[in-house]
């Protein structure tokens, strides 16, 4: 039984992506600070941000606007990466790295809000 959205293994690896980001991002240009670095921090924040606050909400609805919200921020933070390796401010492995990982919390979150649209159905 789930005690906090701390518990959530979804929420978990989304924070273990938001820590990926900031190292990345560390090694950007300086002059990318309030630029590209800055877009690509706050779309990972906002991907387990968007997480708790839906799991916080007093609905399922709510919940799954939410969690909405955070599929957007991933699909932001994946054209961000694609730019950063295109502009030559990552490396092909440290961006495939990336991709990857947010494949997989796609799919993590794409499971969650299905099993939440079947448990309304019900």
């Amino acid at each position: 039984m789930l005690k906090s959205y701390r518990d959530l293994l979804v929420w978990q690896r989304a924070m273990e992506l938001v820590i990926l980001v900031y190292r990345i991002t560390a090694q950007f240009p300086k002059h990318e600070i309030y630029g590209l670095t800055s877009q690509l921090r706050r779309a990972s924040v906002s991907i387990p941000s968007n997480i708790a606050e839906g799991y916080g909400r007093g609905s399922r609805k709510e919940y799954l606007q939410f969690l909405g919200i955070a599929q957007g921020s991933l699909k932001e933070l994946e054209t961000q990466a694609i730019l950063a390796e295109r502009l030559n401010y990552s490396t092909t492995a440290q961006i495939e790295k990336l991709l990857e990982d947010t494949d997989r919390l796609g799919k993590m979150l794409g499971g969650l809000i299905r099993s939440l649209k079947t448990e309304t159905t019900r």
